[in-house]
């Protein structure tokens, strides 16, 4: 008598449910925590700059801008880096991966995308 295959090989492809795609194992959780920490960390030295910059425009010095200004751009291109890495791994769709990256430039955004990764990528229970 032939075995018969197991449920997961029987039921085809498995889908996406509330808690992140069925791809999203142990690896990419943590793949998608580490986004998750640059993606607050990029937003919070782009909001830190901004008001820097303020500061500076008003004649109260640079200082500000000049330190905080190559943090962003270092952050800002991690950011991107693991974007772009995360979106075979994740299956993003083009629509998704240009949100993310548009996260990057937009006041918040960074703190917009933190949370929508919270509620699609969490940890599965057990």
């Amino acid at each position: 008598m032939p075995s018969r295959p197991a449920p997961s090989e029987a039921s085809g492809p498995r889908q996406h449910d509330e808690t992140g795609p069925a791809t999203a194992g142990a690896e990419a959780i943590g793949d998608v925590w580490r986004f998750r920490i640059v993606a607050l960390a990029e937003a919070t030295s782009f909001l830190a700059l901004l008001v820097a910059s303020f500061i500076k425009h008003q004649g109260n010095g640079e200082l500000g801008v000049s330190i905080l200004g190559p943090i962003h751009g270092g952050l800002f291109i991690l950011y991107v880096a693991l974007a772009l890495m995360l979106r075979p791994q994740l299956a993003w769709s083009a629509k998704t991966t240009a949100l993310v990256l548009l996260g990057a430039v937009a006041p918040f955004g960074g703190y917009v995308v933190d949370l929508w990764l919270a509620r699609r990528y969490r940890p599965r229970r057990i």
